[in-house]
């Protein structure tokens, strides 16, 4: 009822808590889903360390509450807590569609958790199954557990400090890197409802994602350069029959635009043959006037000389 209690009243105020510490308060699975909603609403850190009681069905509330476009949750301890594989599996559902957490602290060696669960995390950070599922993982949380022993026999653990890392050093290039990590080979197919004009787009994402061979897959220009020639050629490939419709296209317009161009020329070097008539027309009307004045003054002339004569 207490915290029940707790939660009703941190929706009712919409207190912007800092930090709620519950650390070994004997909570339970009910306990956790009777205030989950208010802390996880109105709080950025919560500790539930030691709180053993708590199983998977109780994650299982809180992760639910981690769904919700209204959580503000942060930070998230759950140390010195053995929630197993179905714990890690409970929590791993909330992360899939949370942005903001960024930090879950729990102890490796008290969770007990095996391949299984590691690999529920890392499918939460980095969805291989496809590259669309790959870009709508999670690429927020840079925190994911503490005292990391690199085991070499859990590949998965070993990726998933490899993705928190990635989500807090590089938040920017998290999606891509990714991606590139993930997908060797950039599968087009999911592309080709798209027409042409996809194409720049692709070109860019690649110019944008080059840092990544840098940072997470060590890859060389050459070998970066022809990943992205292949992705680029499979996919006009594919498209091979609108490359052709719109190279066709493109020569209709060119013609078009060179046809309207020579009518337009045609049309101005007809305004220049009508204003050079026009211009010829005054010019010889001027030679025309002057040679009728030059006769009458000529005609003067003599007229004049022949009084002087006299």
């Amino acid at each position: 009822a207490g915290l029940g209690s707790l939660s009703d009243w941190l929706q009712r105020k919409q207190t912007n808590l800092k930090e709620l510490d519950l650390f070994e308060c004997g909570i339970n699975d009910d306990g956790l889903q009777a205030f989950a909603e208010g802390v996880a609403n109105n709080c950025e850190e919560l500790r539930l360390s030691i709180n053993d009681s708590i199983t998977a069905t109780g994650l299982s509330h809180l992760s639910r509450v981690l769904l919700s476009a209204r959580c503000r949750l942060q930070r998230l301890s759950l140390n010195g807590m053995d929630f197993g594989d179905d714990g890690a599996k409970a929590l791993g559902v909330g992360l899939a569609g949370n942005q903001s957490l960024r930090c879950l602290h729990f102890d490796n060696a008290d969770t007990n958790l095996t391949v299984r669960g590691w690999s529920a995390f890392s499918t939460v950070l980095c969805d291989t199954s496809s590259i669309n599922n790959t870009y709508l993982s999670n690429h927020y949380v840079g925190e994911l557990y503490d005292d990391y022993e690199d085991d070499d026999d859990i590949i998965d653990e070993s990726r998933v400090l490899v993705y928190s890392r990635l989500n807090e050093q590089h938040p920017q290039y998290a999606a891509k890197c990714k991606i590139l990590m993930s997908h060797p080979h950039l599968d087009m197919k999911t592309f080709l409802r798209c027409d042409l004009k996809f194409l720049p787009l692709a070109i860019a994402w690649f110019e944008r994602a080059k840092p990544c061979t840098t940072l997470t897959i060590r890859e060389s220009d050459e070998a970066f350069q022809s990943r992205e020639l292949t992705a680029m050629y499979e996919f006009v490939r594919e498209r091979s029959t609108d490359v052709l419709e719109r190279r066709e296209a493109l020569i209709s317009e060119a013609w078009k635009d060179q046809i309207t161009m020579a009518k337009e020329e045609t049309k101005r070097l007809a305004k220049d043959k009508e204003s050079l008539l026009k211009d010829y027309n005054r010019l010889r009307e001027n030679i025309e006037q002057r040679g009728e004045k030059i006769a009458q003054l000529e005609e003067e002339n003599r007229r004049l000389a022949g009084l002087l004569s006299r």
